[in-house]
């Protein structure tokens, strides 16, 4: 994401990231981005204990709010050409829709992830993979 990033930035376009703690880049790095941090509320324990699945929910669900706030903050001047976001973040389809925003989806990891992924619900629907509420 970041080399798209640094790409595009070269091209000409103004890159602004938005970013959680938990996934914070290093600052110092790059400073010809604009970067927007958002709270994810996530500790350290439930990183470290919840499953992929889980932790993907969770992240939705508690920045969903803050990242709304911020992509509308930010659409206010009309300069957003596209918004890129990893496929993870599949929330933010809505909200590109909404503000009538183009959005471009990244999907940054292996072929294998990728099969692994997509074999999510049959393995759920099997009972190989649980899933909590």
């Amino acid at each position: 994401m970041i080399q798209l990033a640094n790409i595009l930035h070269h091209k000409g376009f103004n890159i602004t990231i938005i970013h959680t703690k938990y996934s914070c880049p290093n600052l110092s790095n790059y400073p010809h981005f604009t970067l927007h941090s958002i709270p994810d509320g996530i500790s350290e324990s439930e990183v470290s204990t919840t499953e992929v699945v889980s932790m993907l929910k969770l992240l939705k669900d508690r920045c969903i709010g803050p990242f709304r706030d911020i992509l509308t903050q930010l659409s206010s001047d009309d300069s957003i050409a596209c918004l890129i976001s990893d496929a993870i973040w599949y929330f933010t389809q809505e909200m590109a829709d909404n503000l009538k925003i183009h959005r471009i989806v990244l999907h940054t990891s292996s072929v294998g992830s990728f099969l692994a992924y997509a074999a999510m619900p049959l393995l759920q629907d099997k009972g190989y993979l649980f899933c909590s509420p």
